[in-house]
């Protein structure tokens, strides 16, 4: 224990080394101050915080001197030693804004003193400078970006495209080549003005072998037709923007709302808050606040940022890039929720009662600062009893009240029975050099369930909002399935031993006690897959036709306007139905609302389509040097060319051709996807185990060819002739018999009636 008081001095460097937010309990803690001492530590604190050394937020402290990781910065004028300093355009600490260096990367332009940059900052513990500053892009020049094979010549080269159909080519000079060799794929940029012959371009990075992991991205965005350059206008009105001003909003600053986001988040749309409801007549009860990023104040109706969002629909994530739906001065910087800075929002205020059910809600426009920036594994990592500096002091204020209200809100979950699937989500890592390092599966953490059901909860409160408004608005519809793929699905479920019952209003409950008796068994992927498969796909529309899969009447996107353009929409609704500006809904939004609402849809699943394909090339990448390994997997698919496996180690999916399944024809039956050996009768079928040899890897199509080597254990009977003694291991389900033998009996009638 200390026998005096530390100084101001020794405060904020405790303060400073501590990242996060610090209560005073925490400093008074570190220094050993106890009783009557307490009260001049709040004084000293009101004095740094007075002098514009330390912040105060929620009755905590941190550094005044902290900028967000990605920010706008002005370059300065070289140094006498030649060094390049840039200061902060945005500044909200009352003294001197920390000083920063340009760290120039090879191949980065010249700057000079005046230029504008959209930078990644890094702390640095150097006496002369704070931050170590990285160019990400350049604001004010927006060069086209193009995407091609290079092919060397005597003046240097030129870039040859990779898309079908395109004849164009691009010069490229000696020194502009960055030592790119024949046949590399190259992504480059178009340089100077046009005159005669041949566009100019200059190599920006070496993509190496057009087939290798490092381009599969790049030519999915092109085969796929993704727009990936943004027009001049557009990033010129982007690099023109300003925060937001205070005026007219409600001040949320004091409400601690932090954000929650994987660990390599691209951009934070979302942060939260919860505490128990103390207002009186809701034992139990919570308090909920969700607040959302303000796009809708920097993309207006009607201007390039909105035509360029609306065209793209929304951003298209790839393991080793995103192609955003905004341009990265908003989507990385203005309109992202950063720690420690103020930033527009639209919030809602829900309160919830004790089982998790909303009581009411509030949609205010505001302004809020972010107390922290975590992770989910961090934050169920300080939950879990192993927090750290920055979790520590948050644990008990903010994330202990976050997850009692979630498990307020599992209550009402279970009661509700939205579709409960099992299926794991893979994550690709790749290395440095964009070559994939592993596959695995992601972990899910309550932390990510407890965010999943506040947005839920929030996008709720957003359609039921603007239809008490009686405003026009863009509903997330996700209808029933089809009476055919619910009989495909009731056939799988009965020749493996469930029951779906026929004669019923289906409702999500009916399909989770289909998946819960599966739970453990044989069958249990396979249930989960073709209960998958009879879903039908979510899509925009404004009209409400309901969510079947979350059991919800009414519900719209909200959560997440800087990668999707329908909640742009939904944000522009409530502004105009709140009267909180001129920037809501414009009349020519209402009038193509029908058509924005199939433009969206498309391009969402224009982005997935993508987004799988590069998955597939690069998991076959990673196989395709362990082509005659062994794989356990389960069958996925069946169709009259062949099985769909899915491995169980990469989750990979792969083709075993219908020729080398077994030595005799087998009967293709649609109705329950199975097929069926003529000779021994033998059936597969969905979900069964099967060993499988990796014949063929094809990193540019992502196609893995397989040899069946096993199924559910055994190898498979001979046919064509004398059964052979494995024939008896297998038992042919019950429901694609009789499916075979009326599909025989129609043959037989319609061969008659001719």
């Amino acid at each position: 224990m200390m026998e005096q008081l530390p100084t101001k001095e020794q405060i904020l460097q405790w303060i400073n080394d501590n990242p996060g937010l610090v209560a005073k309990r925490d400093i008074a803690k570190a220094f050993g101050i106890k009783g009557a001492a307490r009260i001049e530590l709040k004084r000293m604190l009101k004095e740094l915080e007075a002098e514009g050394s330390v912040a105060k937020a929620h009755r905590s402290y941190r550094g005044a001197k902290e900028l967000p990781p990605v920010t706008i910065l002005t370059i300065l004028a070289p140094d006498a030693q030649g060094d390049i300093f840039a200061k902060p355009m945005e500044w909200t600490g009352e003294g001197a804004a920390p000083r920063i260096i340009f760290i120039a990367r090879k191949g980065d332009p010249a700057m000079g003193a005046g230029d504008r940059i959209l930078a990644r900052l890094s702390s640095v513990d150097v006496g002369e400078y704070q931050y170590e500053a990285r160019l990400i892009r350049r604001i004010g020049s927006n060069p086209l970006k193009v995407l091609g094979v290079f092919r060397t010549n005597a003046e240097g080269g030129r870039i040859m495209p990779i898309d079908k159909g395109q004849d164009k080519e691009w010069r490229v000079a000696r020194d502009m080549t960055l030592g790119a060799k024949d046949g590399e794929l190259v992504e480059g940029e178009v340089v100077g003005k046009r005159t005669m012959g041949l566009p100019q371009a200059r190599i920006i990075e070496r993509l190496g072998d057009p087939s290798g992991p490092r381009a599969v991205s790049l030519i999915a965005i092109h085969q796929h037709g993704i727009p990936d350059q943004f027009p001049d206008a557009v990033i010129a009105e982007a690099d023109r923007a300003q925060p937001a001003p205070i005026k007219g909003r409600d001040d949320l600053r004091d409400v601690p709302l932090l954000t929650i986001d994987p660990v390599d988040a691209r951009d934070r749309d979302d942060a939260v808050y919860a505490e128990h409801d103390r207002e009186g007549g809701n034992p139990g009860g919570f308090i909920v606040w969700v607040a959302i990023a303000d796009v809708a104040f920097y993309v207006r109706p009607g201007s390039a940022l909105d035509r360029e969002a609306r065209k793209r629909g929304n951003s298209t994530y790839f393991p080793d890039r995103v192609v955003p739906m905004l341009p990265d001065v908003l989507s990385g910087d203005l309109c992202s929720l950063h720690e420690h800075v103020d930033r527009a929002c639209l919030a809602v205020r829900m309160r919830l009662d004790a089982n998790g059910n909303k009581v009411s809600h509030r949609f205010v426009r505001g302004i809020m600062r972010s107390a922290a920036s975590l992770n989910y594994e961090q934050v169920q990592q300080a939950v879990d009893g192993n927090p750290d500096a920055v979790t520590g002091p948050l644990l008990e204020p903010i994330l202990r009240p976050l997850y009692a209200a979630y498990e307020a809100t599992k209550k009402a979950r279970a009661a509700r029975q939205p579709l409960d699937l099992d299926l794991p989500e893979r994550r690709i890592e790749l290395t440095d050099a964009g070559e994939v390092k592993s596959v695995a599966f992601k972990e899910r953490y309550d932390a990510h369930r407890l965010i999943e059901e506040f947005m839920i909860l929030a996008n709720v409160a957003a359609a039921e909002e603007l239809i008490r408004l009686k405003r026009p608005l863009l509903f997330r519809v996700h209808e029933e399935p089809s009476p055919e793929k619910l009989d495909a699905l009731r056939e799988v479920a009965q020749a493996s031993g469930f029951v779906l019952a026929k004669g019923q209003v289906l409702q999500t409950s009916h399909l989770n006690r289909l998946l819960a008796a599966a739970q453990g068994t044989e069958f249990d992927e396979l249930m989960n897959i073709t209960t998958l498969r009879s879903m039908t796909q979510a899509y925009y529309h404004p009209e409400n036709f309901g969510h079947f899969g979350l059991a919800l009447k009414n519900y719209a996107h909200f959560t997440s306007p800087i990668r999707r353009y329908s909640d742009l929409i939904v944000h522009r609704a409530l502004i105009s139905g709140h009267g909180w500006g001129d920037d809501g809904l414009s009349a020519q939004d209402t009038d193509q609302l029908e058509e924005t609402a199939k433009l969206i849809s498309d391009t969402e699943r224009r982005s997935m389509a993508a987004e799988r394909d590069t998955t597939d090339r690069y998991l076959a990448a990673y196989l395709s040097n362990r082509v005659g390994a062994e794989f356990t997997g389960r069958i996925s698919g069946v169709q009259r060319f062949g099985l769909f496996v899915k491995l169980d180690e990469t989750g990979a999916d792969g083709l075993i051709p219908i020729r080398s399944v077994g030595r005799e024809f087998f009967h293709y039956d649609q109705n329950t996807q199975t097929l069926m050996g003529a000779d021994t009768g033998l059936t597969i079928g969905l979900g069964q185990k099967v060993t499988v040899r990796l014949a063929e890897a094809i990193p540019v199509t992502g196609g893995l060819m397989l040899e069946l080597l096993s199924l559910d254990g055994a190898t498979l009977p001979a046919g064509r002739g004398p059964r052979g003694p494995g024939a008896g291991r297998f038992s042919p389900r019950k429901p694609a018999k009789a499916a075979a033998r009326d599909a025989q009996a129609k043959r037989k009638v319609v061969r008659k009636r001719k």
